[in-house]
């Protein structure tokens, strides 16, 4: 004969349960359950025992224990919410069901990371069939270099020959944040735009000079609407203050006027026919490294051999007279798509002094 809501109570008060008629009988049930999962006390001694079933003690088990703790789990608190959970999980199983215990969290097996193949694996048929011909563990001599950069290249098109330079210097400080311009005798393969930002008696001197693009209102006009139609962007000291406003939209892509880099000047019909010969600058990125293009493929080796001269030449007169030591980290010659060469660092300043430098 199945309990009524009166036997339910009656139950509940011989184990100091206080509920009333009102409470539901699945509350009445899922409170049944909780007071008979706690440890028994004897009346008698006034202390706690052990029940006879045995209690897990282990710090990871979730079963309850004779003592409350501070914090955690086995806290008063937590105990006290874990009792109003177990009350809600039976109202939503039904008056009938019996109380079930709490089901341990699902184990998610990972399998073996997957094995990365190395980068040069990654790379195309042609790059690896170029990359074979270098020995990866030698420094080759600048003409050595130079030869097998151009043989390793793989572009269709006249690749761009780079010249990649680390220095021993901390680009952060002020004396040793480098940035020269050096004019290559052989020019640098490509026919720079110029932009004149100049009053009208400087843009007639650079239209005669060769610039493809004068102006001043219209030029400021140009800039406003992101308009950036040239390579070189030469200005006047008198005129240079109305650049600041487009600082953030120049200095990112390397046009902003500066006097370091000739591109300030009062003689602009002189600047418009170095930046057309060929005059590229030598700027420091945060890494302490100088990249530069010093040619084409399509050029003869002596003619890159003259302008890779020229470079460093420029970086050597350069030198902080803060920096002891080294100079010179590294070097290394590439084409555009086409495998890295490395340089002999004690072999390229030999052409410039009596002593070569050592890395």
């Amino acid at each position: 004969m199945a309990k009524t809501k009166a036997d339910w109570l009656k139950e509940a008060k011989a184990l100091g349960l206080k509920l009333t008629p009102k409470d539901k009988i699945a509350d009445i049930k899922a409170s049944i359950a909780a007071a008979d999962s706690k440890p028994k006390t004897v009346s008698s001694g006034e202390r706690e025992t052990k029940s006879e079933e045995p209690v897990d003690r282990t710090p990871n088990s979730d079963l309850p224990t004779s003592k409350t703790a501070k914090a955690g789990k086995r806290s008063k608190k937590a105990l006290e919410e874990a009792e109003v959970k177990a009350a809600k999980e039976a109202r939503k199983r039904g008056p009938d069901a019996e109380p079930t215990e709490a089901e341990p969290a699902p184990v998610i097996k990972r399998g073996p990371r997957p094995v990365t193949r190395p980068k040069i694996e990654r790379r195309g048929k042609k790059y690896q069939t170029a990359s074979a011909k270098l020995d990866k563990t030698k420094a080759y001599s600048l003409k050595d270099g130079l030869k097998l950069a151009l043989e390793t290249s793989t572009a269709k098109f006249d690749a761009t020959v780079e010249l990649h330079v680390r220095l021993n210097v901390d680009p952060k400080q002020a004396d040793q944040n480098i940035r020269e311009t050096v004019d290559l005798p052989s020019g640098a393969g490509k026919t720079a735009r110029v932009a004149v930002f100049a009053d009208s008696e400087d843009q007639a001197k650079a239209l005669s000079a060769g610039a493809d693009l004068v102006g001043e209102k219209d030029l400021l006009d140009q800039l406003a609407k992101d308009q950036i139609d040239f390579d070189v962007l030469i200005a006047t000291p008198q005129l240079m203050g109305q650049l600041g406003r487009f600082a953030k939209t120049l200095g990112p892509k390397g046009l902003m006027p500066n006097p370091k880099s000739g591109t300030v000047t009062k003689n602009v019909a002189s600047a418009v026919k170095q930046a057309k010969a060929g005059r590229v600058e030598l700027r420091i990125d945060k890494q302490g490294i100088i990249h530069l293009g010093i040619g084409k493929v399509s050029f003869k080796e002596d003619k890159l051999l003259a302008n890779i001269t020229a470079v460093l030449s420029a970086i050597k007169s350069a030198k902080p007279a803060s920096v002891k030591g080294a100079y010179l980290a590294s070097a290394h010659l590439s084409t555009t798509m086409g495998p890295s060469v490395k340089l002999d660092t004690a072999e390229l300043f030999t052409s410039l002094k009596s002593e070569p430098e050592s890395a």
